[in-house]
């Protein structure tokens, strides 16, 4: 109804090209990776292939110098088949930004190429058992021994963490000095000392590998600190964190998008006493009230994204995306499983796995609680 200024004829061909290849290499093979807990790399590479990772990347290191926009259509074609199994997302434009950002240039040379490839997964490991979106509360340590780290801690809800081979670990280089001695670090899984734990059986998705991992004694070399010096993290953080809850917030409106179409699909064509259930009002009007909220945050989602490619959005900002979006996003798979009825409830159904999927965004990328700190302290 409101047309998408942001998207020219060339993203829409670009998004065409993404979703053909969502539906031929992982659409089928989804259920099989629920079952396995995670997706294969062979989608990696292929998609590693076709400039679906990184492509915000320049091409000195493996991109094709993108803008953010052919990003933001990967997730949204993700999230609208729901296949919510795919790690690009923080692969692509949560740790390649972190390197490409404030890495060395042996750094970007040594990793990025393959996280563009595909020959290389990553993560980004923040959460602890004791720390969730209090940062400032990690307890994973890693102390200066010459020219290495000595690296020692665990954490925990680690997105791509069974597949990854390079994780940017969070950690205080100087442990008594809080938020001012944390610092981010480039470590590759198969080094010593670094152990994966289980691959967390979750409420939704299941085809997503999320991990503990454990640090024992691990020797990071000092040339792999992210950054000119010491106690940088907690600046690194804050200032990508923005991008990451647009992600979110992209991701949740067209989640939200799709099931709204699944549902109006479904009510025209599902008879109770006798007539479709969309020739009842109760149906017709939930699917307008949620029609408007979902067209609202589109408009808002939109002009988030405009302010990102003109790099002016900002902490507050971007904490009522994510906070208000994924709100919506629980609220419409939620009424959209009622209008299901009972099939809404069987996980065959595309509308069950979406409900069952939506829930964590409200907890991750900081829960919409200290989304809610966030903006009031911008008062």
């Amino acid at each position: 109804m409101i047309p998408r200024t942001l998207f020219d004829a060339d993203l829409e061909g670009f998004r065409d090209s993404v979703r053909k290849f969502l539906e031929q290499e992982a659409a089928p093979y989804h259920d099989q990776w629920e079952k396995d807990g995670q997706v294969s790399r062979e989608l990696w590479k292929k998609a590693g292939e076709l400039g679906f990772l990184c492509p915000m990347l320049p091409e000195e290191y493996g991109g094709v110098g993108a803008d953010f926009r052919y990003s933001a259509v990967i997730m949204e074609e993700i999230s609208r088949a729901g296949l919510s199994g795919i790690g690009w997302g923080l692969h692509s434009d949560i740790v390649a930004p972190y390197i490409l950002n404030y890495g060395s240039e042996e750094q970007k040379q040594k990793y990025l190429p393959k996280m563009a490839s595909g020959e290389m997964i990553t993560a980004i490991a923040m959460t602890e058992p004791a720390a969730g979106s209090d940062l400032q509360g990690v307890k994973t340590t890693a102390i200066r021994q010459g020219d290495h780290y000595i690296l020692n801690g665990s954490k925990t809800f680690i997105t791509n963490g069974q597949l990854a081979d390079l994780v940017i670990v969070v950690a205080k280089t100087d442990p008594k000095e809080g938020a001012k001695g944390t610092s981010l670090l480039l470590v590759e899984t198969a080094w010593e000392g670094f152990e994966k734990g289980q691959n967390l059986n979750k409420v939704g998705m299941k085809a997503q590998d999320t991990s503990e991992l454990f640090f024992q004694d691990v020797k990071v070399p000092a040339d792999n600190l992210l950054g000119s010096m010491e106690g940088q993290g907690f600046f690194q953080l804050m200032q990508e964190l923005p991008a990451e809850r647009l992600q979110v917030a992209l991701t949740a409106v067209a989640a939200a998008e799709a099931a709204w179409q699944w549902t109006l699909d479904y009510v025209k064509e599902r008879k109770a006493f006798g007539k479709p259930v969309i020739a009842f009002q109760n149906t017709r009007f939930k699917l307008a009230e949620l029609k408007a909220e979902i067209t609202a945050a589109r408009v808002f989602t939109d002009r988030c994204l405009e302010l990102h490619l003109d790099k002016k959005l900002d902490i507050p900002t971007a904490a009522m995306l994510k906070q208000h979006t994924t709100d919506l996003q629980c609220k419409v798979m939620d009424e959209c499983v009622q209008l299901h009825g009972g099939y809404g409830y069987m996980w065959e159904y595309p509308i069950a796995r979406a409900w069952a999927d939506s829930r964590v965004q409200r907890i991750y990328a900081g829960t919409n609680e200290i989304m809610k700190e966030i903006v009031a302290r911008s008062f």
